[in-house]
């Protein structure tokens, strides 16, 4: 049995699943920033400051609150539809940011790809060796 789990570790597939995920954790960390410290800012000044994390549905109950958390406090069943547009918000955010680190990578592969090869000449024998190729298909 250790033979087997040994053979299932050391497979290709695991180690780059690892690696993902690991690569992924340390993106997400430099996306989080990105959008929390940089992106959710501006987008908060351009929305005159509009926090929709204390908007709530009270679903009965005779006393009302004024912010969502007094309501939780108190245990009053709310549906905090805020707290779903800050989510829809977030996630656009970080969209349009992974959009953008996408584009410009795939920007540089491009060039990286256009960009004339300095490959070696081919040799003469190989230059003789395709024309007689040629040669005997005709």
């Amino acid at each position: 049995m250790f033979k087997e789990f040994k053979n299932f570790i050391a497979r290709g597939n695991v180690i780059d699943m690892a690696v993902g995920i690991v690569m992924g954790a340390a993106f997400t960390a430099i996306v989080n920033s990105a959008v929390g410290d940089i992106l959710m800012p501006i987008v908060g000044w351009m929305m005159a400051g509009v926090d929709f994390s204390n908007y709530f549905v009270q679903l009965g109950g005779d006393q009302s609150y004024a912010t969502l958390a007094a309501a939780k406090q108190a245990g009053a069943p709310v549906i905090s539809y805020g707290m779903m547009i800050n989510a829809v918000i977030n996630f656009l955010a970080v969209a349009w940011f992974v959009f953008w680190i996408v584009k410009g990578t795939n920007k540089l592969k491009k060039k990286e790809e256009e960009s004339p090869s300095s490959s070696a000449p081919t040799p003469e024998d190989i230059v003789l060796l395709r024309e007689i190729r040629d040669s005997l298909k005709k």
